[in-house]
Protein backbone atom coordinates (compact mmCIF):
# COMPACT_ATOMS: atom_id res chain seq x y z
CA UNK A 1 0.00 0.00 0.00
CA UNK A 2 1.15 3.54 -0.74
CA UNK A 3 0.88 6.52 1.56
CA UNK A 4 -1.32 8.23 -1.01
CA UNK A 5 -3.76 5.30 -0.79
CA UNK A 6 -4.06 5.87 2.96
CA UNK A 7 -4.86 9.53 2.28
CA UNK A 8 -7.39 8.58 -0.42
CA UNK A 9 -9.13 6.29 2.06
CA UNK A 10 -9.29 9.16 4.54
CA UNK A 11 -10.93 11.25 1.82
CA UNK A 12 -13.91 8.89 1.96
CA UNK A 13 -14.51 9.90 5.59
CA UNK A 14 -13.95 13.57 4.73
CA UNK A 15 -16.49 13.37 1.89
CA UNK A 16 -19.02 11.77 4.23
CA UNK A 17 -18.44 14.55 6.77
CA UNK A 18 -18.96 17.12 3.99
CA UNK A 19 -22.25 15.47 3.02
CA UNK A 20 -23.41 15.58 6.63
CA UNK A 21 -22.30 19.21 6.99
CA UNK A 22 -24.12 20.11 3.78
CA UNK A 23 -27.31 18.44 4.97
CA UNK A 24 -27.11 20.10 8.40
CA UNK A 25 -26.50 23.47 6.74
CA UNK A 26 -29.56 22.98 4.55
CA UNK A 27 -31.64 22.22 7.65
CA UNK A 28 -30.38 25.38 9.35
CA UNK A 29 -31.01 27.43 6.23
CA UNK A 30 -34.57 26.09 6.20
CA UNK A 31 -34.88 27.16 9.84
CA UNK A 32 -35.15 23.59 11.06
CA UNK A 33 -33.79 22.60 14.45
CA UNK A 34 -30.37 21.01 14.59
CA UNK A 35 -29.01 19.56 17.79
CA UNK A 36 -26.29 21.92 19.04
CA UNK A 37 -24.29 18.92 20.22
CA UNK A 38 -24.26 17.61 16.65
CA UNK A 39 -22.78 20.90 15.47
CA UNK A 40 -20.05 20.52 18.09
CA UNK A 41 -19.41 16.93 16.95
CA UNK A 42 -19.17 17.96 13.31
CA UNK A 43 -16.73 20.73 14.18
CA UNK A 44 -14.71 18.31 16.30
CA UNK A 45 -14.46 15.93 13.35
CA UNK A 46 -13.41 18.73 10.99
CA UNK A 47 -10.81 20.10 13.39
CA UNK A 48 -9.45 16.81 14.64
CA UNK A 49 -9.73 14.32 11.80
CA UNK A 50 -9.66 16.56 8.73
CA UNK A 51 -7.23 19.24 9.87
CA UNK A 52 -5.05 17.86 12.66
CA UNK A 53 -4.83 14.33 11.34
CA UNK A 54 -5.34 14.30 7.56
CA UNK A 55 -3.95 17.72 6.68
CA UNK A 56 -1.20 17.21 9.24
CA UNK A 57 -0.10 14.05 7.43
CA UNK A 58 -0.04 15.94 4.17
CA UNK A 59 1.65 19.12 5.36
CA UNK A 60 4.20 17.68 7.76
CA UNK A 61 5.01 14.41 6.03
CA UNK A 62 3.85 13.94 2.42
CA UNK A 63 4.62 17.47 1.26
CA UNK A 64 8.03 17.37 2.98
CA UNK A 65 8.84 14.08 1.22
CA UNK A 66 7.68 15.52 -2.09
CA UNK A 67 9.83 18.59 -1.55
CA UNK A 68 12.82 16.34 -0.80
CA UNK A 69 12.10 14.62 -4.13
CA UNK A 70 12.44 17.97 -5.90
CA UNK A 71 8.86 19.23 -6.03
CA UNK A 72 8.48 22.90 -5.09
CA UNK A 73 6.61 23.52 -1.84
CA UNK A 74 5.92 27.18 -2.49
CA UNK A 75 4.66 26.91 -6.05
CA UNK A 76 2.64 24.38 -7.93
CA UNK A 77 0.21 21.88 -6.44
CA UNK A 78 1.71 21.84 -2.94
CA UNK A 79 1.47 25.62 -2.64
CA UNK A 80 -2.15 25.52 -3.79
CA UNK A 81 -3.00 22.78 -1.27
CA UNK A 82 -1.37 24.69 1.59
CA UNK A 83 -3.33 27.82 0.71
CA UNK A 84 -6.57 25.85 0.57
CA UNK A 85 -5.85 24.19 3.93
CA UNK A 86 -5.45 27.67 5.43
CA UNK A 87 -8.69 28.89 3.82
CA UNK A 88 -10.51 25.80 5.10
CA UNK A 89 -9.28 26.48 8.63
CA UNK A 90 -10.75 29.98 8.48
CA UNK A 91 -14.15 28.59 7.42
CA UNK A 92 -14.09 26.06 10.27
CA UNK A 93 -13.11 28.87 12.64
CA UNK A 94 -16.07 30.93 11.44
CA UNK A 95 -18.40 27.98 11.98
CA UNK A 96 -16.99 27.53 15.48
CA UNK A 97 -17.51 31.20 16.32
CA UNK A 98 -21.08 30.97 15.02
CA UNK A 99 -21.81 28.02 17.29
CA UNK A 100 -20.27 29.87 20.27
CA UNK A 101 -22.54 32.84 19.57
CA UNK A 102 -25.51 30.48 19.44
CA UNK A 103 -24.57 29.24 22.92
CA UNK A 104 -24.80 32.81 24.23
CA UNK A 105 -28.28 33.20 22.76
CA UNK A 106 -27.37 35.06 19.60
CA UNK A 107 -29.77 33.84 16.96
CA UNK A 108 -27.91 35.20 13.95
CA UNK A 109 -25.41 32.34 14.22
CA UNK A 110 -27.32 30.23 11.75
CA UNK A 111 -26.69 32.31 8.64
CA UNK A 112 -22.98 32.72 9.45
CA UNK A 113 -22.62 28.99 10.07
CA UNK A 114 -24.44 28.13 6.83
CA UNK A 115 -22.40 30.56 4.74
CA UNK A 116 -19.09 29.26 6.06
CA UNK A 117 -20.22 25.63 5.82
CA UNK A 118 -21.22 26.01 2.18
CA UNK A 119 -17.89 27.62 1.31
CA UNK A 120 -16.01 24.91 3.21
CA UNK A 121 -17.89 22.07 1.49
CA UNK A 122 -17.29 23.58 -1.93
CA UNK A 123 -13.61 24.24 -1.18
CA UNK A 124 -12.88 20.77 0.17
CA UNK A 125 -14.73 18.92 -2.58
CA UNK A 126 -12.62 20.73 -5.20
CA UNK A 127 -9.53 20.31 -3.04
CA UNK A 128 -9.96 16.54 -2.79
CA UNK A 129 -10.48 16.30 -6.53
CA UNK A 130 -7.21 18.17 -7.15
CA UNK A 131 -5.30 16.05 -4.68
CA UNK A 132 -6.56 12.81 -6.16
CA UNK A 133 -6.12 13.79 -9.80
CA UNK A 134 -2.91 15.87 -9.63
CA UNK A 135 -1.03 15.86 -6.34
CA UNK A 136 -1.19 12.19 -5.34
CA UNK A 137 -0.30 10.87 -8.81
CA UNK A 138 2.66 13.28 -8.76
CA UNK A 139 3.71 11.89 -5.38
CA UNK A 140 3.33 8.33 -6.64
CA UNK A 141 5.60 9.07 -9.58
CA UNK A 142 8.28 10.85 -7.54
CA UNK A 143 8.39 8.96 -4.25
CA UNK A 144 10.09 5.57 -4.12
CA UNK A 145 8.27 2.59 -2.61
CA UNK A 146 10.46 2.69 0.49
CA UNK A 147 9.56 6.35 1.11
CA UNK A 148 5.86 5.55 0.66
CA UNK A 149 6.16 2.72 3.21
CA UNK A 150 8.03 4.97 5.66
CA UNK A 151 5.34 7.63 5.27
CA UNK A 152 2.63 5.16 6.29
CA UNK A 153 4.51 4.41 9.50
CA UNK A 154 5.00 8.13 10.10
CA UNK A 155 1.28 8.73 9.46
CA UNK A 156 0.40 6.28 12.23
CA UNK A 157 2.85 7.91 14.62
CA UNK A 158 1.58 11.41 13.82
CA UNK A 159 -1.98 10.28 14.45
CA UNK A 160 -1.11 8.73 17.81
CA UNK A 161 0.97 11.74 18.87
CA UNK A 162 -1.53 14.41 17.84
CA UNK A 163 -4.94 12.92 18.51
CA UNK A 164 -4.16 9.95 20.75
CA UNK A 165 -4.68 6.23 20.61
CA UNK A 166 -8.27 5.26 19.84
CA UNK A 167 -9.45 8.76 18.87
CA UNK A 168 -9.45 7.90 15.15
CA UNK A 169 -11.92 5.06 15.75
CA UNK A 170 -14.10 7.23 18.00
CA UNK A 171 -14.25 9.92 15.31
CA UNK A 172 -15.31 7.38 12.70
CA UNK A 173 -17.99 6.04 15.05
CA UNK A 174 -19.21 9.60 15.61
CA UNK A 175 -19.26 10.18 11.86
CA UNK A 176 -21.36 7.08 11.24
CA UNK A 177 -23.79 8.06 14.01
CA UNK A 178 -24.21 11.46 12.34
CA UNK A 179 -24.65 9.72 8.98
CA UNK A 180 -27.43 7.56 10.41
CA UNK A 181 -29.12 10.61 11.90
CA UNK A 182 -28.85 13.00 8.94
CA UNK A 183 -28.34 11.05 5.74
CA UNK A 184 -30.56 8.00 6.11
Amino acid sequence: MKATEVLREEHNAVKLALSILSHVSHKLESREEVDKEDLDHILDFLKTFVDTCHHGKEEDLLFVAMQSAGISRARGPIGVMLKEHKTGRSYVGNMGEAVEKYNTGELSYSSRFVESAKKYVELLNRHIEKEESILYPMADMQLPEETQHDLIEEFEKLEQDRIGIGKHEKLHELLHNLKDKYLE
